[in-house]
């Protein structure tokens, strides 16, 4: 059984179980968004399996300046009934072990699957089991189980792209939901959409900046974390052939060059190439949208600063129209990058295109 499906099962029974009440009054989930609990038995913290996780969900990303982990990963025992129930009210939490194994952590593993769900690990067919909001509300909670230590830990490797993912699709929810709870302020994003067919959600504390034709900034101007953001758009393109990461990347410097300077006009933003910091690109559909994310380091021309951005681009095929925009934050006296990286990320995804734009403004 793939692992979209084993989510989908385990996802209708939470929610079966939640049916049953007239409103989920459980709890929230205890434990920040980017720290993962691991209950393992202490003797197997070294073990392959052990070594398969740290290299998964503690991988270091090098898109910084400095590299930070995925995750911050904390390993644990079980002790107790009582440290078990407290385990399972973590946010983040992953229970990995042999199955048939004696310890403590394998029978309780055992206890959480079925007999049926038993059968596919021993045969092979299935390891991890995602089960999310069913202890607690705004929980991630993970089983990874093998008939073996070494078989355990290959299936991690091996999946290496669908396990974070299944975890990062679960932070950006949770970011989105923190960055926007306070207050948000729709006047930006309705005045996005009469005035330009487009829109994204714009954070309580951000202020509008410039506003020209085809370009827009906003700026969240704190002391020791300033960070702003940009959109960029234009008409009439009807052949993409030429949108890949160099035409992203120039186009993203022009405009940083225009837009985006420092206290003198010689000083102005630009993106720093070098062999350390790699620069990571994906490409995702979004509804109709096409979308390419890049995040790297950008860095100001004759000035030292820089800091991390992630940048969107958006090919919107029912009206023609590209769109970019881009994140960015200057805080040298935050030591940790990442989670303001994931903020970005989840900010960026809340993008929509007016599809009826082109009938609107002709």
């Amino acid at each position: 059984m793939s692992l979209r499906k084993t989510v989908f099962l385990f996802t209708c029974i939470a929610a079966t179980i939640l049916s049953a009440c007239d409103g989920d009054f459980r709890s929230r989930a205890q434990g920040s968004i980017n720290e993962v609990i691991v209950v393992m038995d202490s003797a197997h913290f070294d073990s392959k399996t052990a070594e398969a996780i740290r290299a998964t969900y503690g991988k270091y990303q090098f898109h910084m300046l400095n590299p930070e982990e995925n995750y911050n990963l904390s390993f644990t025992d079980i002790r107790s009934n009582s440290q078990l129930d407290r385990l399972k009210g973590m946010r983040n939490v992953i229970f990995a072990g042999v199955l048939d194994d004696t310890t403590d952590v394998s029978r309780a593993i055992r206890g959480f699957l079925d007999a049926g769900v038993e059968e596919r690990v021993r045969s092979g067919e299935s390891f991890a089991f995602p089960i999310k909001d069913q202890w607690y509300k705004d929980q991630y909670a993970l089983i990874l189980s093998s008939t073996s230590d070494s078989a355990l830990a290959e299936k991690i490797v091996n999946s290496e792209r669908s396990l974070m993912s299944d975890i990062l699709e679960r932070e950006l929810s949770r970011w989105t939901y923190d960055v926007y709870e306070k207050k948000e302020q729709t006047q930006y994003s309705d005045s996005m959409w009469v005035n330009h067919g487009f829109k994204v959600r714009v954070q309580h504390d951000y202020i509008a900046r410039i506003d020209t034709s085809d370009f827009i900034s906003f700026r969240r101007n704190l002391e020791i974390n300033d960070r702003w953001f940009w959109v960029w758009w234009k008409d009439d393109v009807t052949d993409i052939n030429f949108l890949d990461s160099d035409w992203i990347n120039a186009t993203r410097d022009s405009l940083n060059q225009l837009y985006i300077k420092g206290s003198t006009e010689n000083k102005f933003v630009t993106t720093e190439y070098n062999d350390r910091i790699q620069m990571r690109m994906n490409s995702f559909q979004k509804g109709r949208y096409l979308a390419y994310e890049t995040q790297g380091w950008w860095t100001m021309e004759n000035a030292a600063m820089g800091g991390p951005f992630v940048n969107f681009t958006y090919y919107d095929p029912a009206t023609s129209r590209l769109f970019m925009i881009e994140y960015s934050q200057f805080a040298p006296s935050v030591r940790k990058k990442l989670p303001f990286i994931r903020q970005f990320r989840a900010m960026g995804r809340t993008f929509e295109s007016d599809s009826t734009w082109n009938q609107r403004s002709s």
